[in-house]
């Protein structure tokens, strides 16, 4: 179906949208009228042109409308017919023209003339001899092992043409940054439902919101951005949602949630086993759910693994009263239970379950997180009668399973414990049938299956990894967190690693480690190790000031870019960037860059070349693939992948303003609903519990893993205390960071309007804490940390800023500043966090994740 923007408008997403846009509304481009034509201070008539294209700078690509005055950008907009944004912007999108414009950026390819570790000295080149350089140096290292040339990425903005099409034309290794972001709370849905992504409601028919860490109102959170979020909670607000602000910080949260838990922080799988043994002990469970669409009937031996027959999972059949395989047709499998199978006693998995949950009473949490027994008593009363088990909808002609509770959460995963976290919270939707179903909670926007559901239950782990300790005795369920890399490239003896798998050249993509990453001690220490490392970036990040021999100078949001998602998990629509100008000063768009590196290393034409995977990535067919002998320009690859969406005039449809998005129409419930695809949950069965983490715990303990690593490998999740809290008594704080909606990564802190905003750094403190410590409003603290494992120490110098809208024993710091170097407008701003957190034992999840938690101690400086 392919609507018009008039339909859409009528549509009743956007209206129901009116009441939301209008409280997150920065520009108004229905109050935008054509300017009269007027003679100019040069005496030319003024032009006034109006170009779609997308926001740059934040996570979601909302629509926007170039405002552009005799070719000059003049204005940002919000496009109204973008089902994300609705015609609003927020301060990031408005604000990026700066970026746009900046005399500050990179403005021609620069070479480095000094030694590295300290600032650069750069001349500028051509563009011709910084690509000779480059390629000279990726063909070089190609000739012993393509892996040892890394691609690391920071934000991919056209994936198709980025992480596949160069990384596999190139034949290098790819390293991503989730492993900082949300990948611990990925790889728990993946190995659990085979979803990719973490959790978020269905706004829609969601009556009870549980909102996780999500800093509502000042952050995005799974999938999308700030502006979907907030106006689909805002609508459901005006249908009387509840919301439970789960968080060690109010935040921004207050007016928006009906109770505040402030929660210990990393305790937040305590709080998880404690409701689902709630909903346990008071049996308000879906038992149709976990029973057809779950292994809760597994039986589990003594020994932890499932009985098989003929390698076939059984379930005890209750017509029979005998041990059957799973799946037979017309069999009663019992949910709980204990029986007696060959002489050995078995359990179904549900049951064992709901005995080693027995230990996590209220009582027991509260003990831990800081709670109130009563408060998580009433959240998982309220739960439970909020989940209508055995409720149904009607929606398009079929009947869905009604579960109006959610979750919504994200990068909270990011703990040491954070894979069963996220695996507990999963359980607590699957316990009363709300993962998948109408107003419960979503992992993706559709009900699809992830190559990780059969991939995590099928790794071979090796005894000669590399150096991401992939598939390893230490990370067998691996997000390759570059932190972790950093270690291993420093001391790959320690590790096992062959030397002659470290790598040699980097080529960083849109990333500043040593801001936005953590550990930067160690990430230092390793690209010393590193022969070449190039930068594509429009500014001189503080990694590239370090260690860039290379830079290239990209393009902000001047560039052709996509296939960029539309959806709202609603509507499904695309769109592309379009350049409203073209590339500023000497800088190119990296899709650009990539076809004349790979000219330039041979890799770009023929059956193996980039053009050829670009073919297979955008699915083009016969008749609109790119001949593989010929360069094409940027704007005819989206004409040709345009045309074969069969939309009118190609390219042009997304360059006309008053088009520019493909709406396809409403996503159907077939594919937004688990319950509801043919067969439901795609006929696979849900892991509530998880045999093959037990599995890899027994082979990494046959390989000789130390206990830190395989301690959390288990098939269900267990509370153990974490490891920071070894810590000495006089580091007697939790640290967190946390996100400001004035920012997004390394892009944004030197944007005139956004620094106006937050200009500086701060520490969050409690006020009654700071009185303790001495410490009044703008004092400069002094930060610790320690490393509980190792005794480092690390530190940091920042203002205070006190309130009563945080733990008493915990402070916060923002994680945006810091981060560009070589630019006067962020002179002055403060340090990041990122630099006193650790990585590696205690301070990484079993996933290689990063944990964002640490413990120290301030003082006035």
């Amino acid at each position: 179906m392919q609507l018009t923007r008039r339909t859409f408008l009528k549509g009743s997403a956007a209206a129901g949208a009116s009441v939301a846009a209008s409280r997150f509304l920065f520009t108004n481009v229905g109050t935008l009228q054509p300017v009269e034509t007027s003679e100019s201070s040069l005496g030319q008539a003024a032009i006034e042109e109006w170009v779609p294209t997308t926001c740059w700078i934040g996570k979601q690509d909302c629509g926007m409308l170039a405002r552009k005055i005799n070719g000059r950008v003049v204005s940002l907009h919000g496009n109204p017919i973008h089902p994300k944004n609705k015609g609003t912007l927020c301060p990031k999108g408005v604000g990026q023209i700066a970026a746009l414009y900046d005399p500050n950026r990179v403005k021609t390819p620069l070479l480095r003339t000094n030694g590295k570790g300290v600032p650069g000295e750069f001349t500028p080149i051509s563009w011709d001899e910084a690509l000779d350089r480059v390629s000279k140096e990726i063909k070089q290292t190609r000739e012993k092992d393509p892996k040892l040339v890394v691609w690391q990425k920071g934000r991919s903005k056209a994936g198709d043409f980025y992480d596949d099409a160069f990384v596999k034309a190139i034949g290098c290794y790819k390293m991503g940054h989730g492993a900082y972001c949300s990948d611990a709370g990925y790889r728990a849905a993946e190995i659990t439902a085979g979803m990719h992504g973490v959790i978020h409601p269905d706004f829609r028919y969601t009556k009870y919101v549980l909102s996780w860490g999500w800093n509502i109102a000042n952050g995005g959170g799974n999938k999308t951005c700030w502006l979907t979020w907030n106006q689909q909670l805002l609508e459901a607000m005006d249908r009387g949602i509840k919301v439970i602000a789960i968080d060690p910080r109010l935040r921004a949260s207050g007016t928006y949630a009906d109770k505040w838990l402030p929660i210990r922080p990393s305790t937040d799988l305590a709080l998880a086993l404690a409701l689902c043994h709630e909903l346990m002990e008071s049996g308000v469970i879906d038992r149709e759910f976990l029973t057809a669409h779950t292994n809760s009937t597994y039986l589990v031996k003594a020994d932890g693994h499932f009985l098989r027959k003929d390698d076939v999972e059984q379930v005890w059949d209750e017509a029979s009263g005998a041990a059957m395989p799973a799946g037979s047709e017309g069999i009663t499998p019992a949910l709980e239970g204990s029986f007696t199978v060959d002489g050995q006693t078995v359990r179904t998995s549900y049951q064992v379950m709901r005995d080693k949950y027995q230990q996590y009473t209220p009582a027991w949490a509260a003990g831990i997180t800081g709670l109130k027994a009563e408060d998580i008593a009433t959240v998982a009363r309220e739960f439970g009668e909020n989940a209508m088990i055995g409720s149904t909808i009607v929606e398009d002609g079929i009947e869905i399973p009604y579960r109006p509770v959610s979750i919504m959460t994200y990068h909270i995963a990011q703990a040491e414990n954070g894979f069963q976290q996220l695996r507990a919270e999963l359980m607590l939707l699957m316990l009363v049938g709300a993962l998948g179903a109408a107003g419960g909670s979503a992992i993706d926007w559709t009900w699809k299956l992830h190559k990780n559901w059969d991939g995590l239950d099928n790794i071979e782990l090796t005894d000669s990894p590399d150096y991401t300790l992939n598939k390893s005795k230490y990370y067998p369920i691996n997000s390759k967190n570059p932190s972790v890399a950093a270690q291993v490239m420093n001391d790959p003896e320690k590790f096992g690693v062959s030397p002659d798998k470290i790598p040699e050249i980097m080529i960083i993509h849109h990333a500043n480690p040593l801001g936005s990453f953590l550990s930067h001690p160690d990430i230092e220490a390793s690209y010393h190790k590193l022969r070449f490392i190039a930068v594509i970036d429009p500014w001189i990040s503080r990694t590239a000031d370090l260690f860039a021999d290379v830079i290239l100078p990209a393009a902000t949001m001047e560039k052709y870019e996509g296939v960029i998602s539309a959806t709202d998990g609603f509507v499904d629509a695309q769109t592309l960037r379009i350049p409203p100008v073209e590339p500023m000063f000497e800088s190119r768009g990296e899709i650009d860059i990539y076809m004349d590196l790979t000219e330039k290393t041979g890799d770009l034409y023929g059956e193996d070349g980039y053009l050829s995977v670009v073919n297979k990535e955008l699915k083009l067919d016969e008749d609109h693939a790119l001949p593989l002998a010929q360069k094409p320009t940027v704007r005819e690859i989206f004409d040709r992948w345009a045309r074969q969406q069969k939309l009118e005039g190609g390219i042009e449809f997304f360059e006309d303003p008053d088009r520019a998005v493909q709406l396809k129409g409403p996503v159907s419930p077939t594919k937004r609903y688990g319950w509801a695809t043919d067969p439901p949950f795609l006929g696979k069965t849900l892991r509530v519990y998880a045999e093959k983490l037990l599995v890899y715990q027994e082979q990494m303990k046959e390989m000789g893993s130390p206990q830190a690593y395989y301690q959390d490998y288990l098939p269900l999740p267990e509370w153990r205390e974490p490891t920071y809290r070894g810590s000495p008594a006089k580091y007697d704080l939790d640290l967190i960071s946390f996100h400001m909606i004035e920012f997004k990564q390394s892009r944004t802190s030197m944007i005139p309007l956004l620094a106006e905003l937050a200009p500086r750094q701060r520490v969050d403190i409690n006020t009654a804490t700071a009185k303790a410590h001495g410490i009044k409003d703008g004092d400069d603290v002094f930060i610790e940390s320690h490393n509980a494992v190792t005794n480092e120490t690390r530190s940091m110098t920042v203002p205070a800023h006190l309130t009563e809208a945080l733990r008493p024993d915990t402070i916060a710091v923002p994680h945006h500043y810091g981060e560009i170097a070589r630019h006067p407008w962020t002179k002055g701003q403060g340090a990041s966090p990122n630099s006193i957190f650790f990585t590696g034992e205690g301070y990484t999840s079993m996933t290689a994740d990063q944990s964002y938690h640490v413990m120290v101690r301030v003082q006035k400086a």
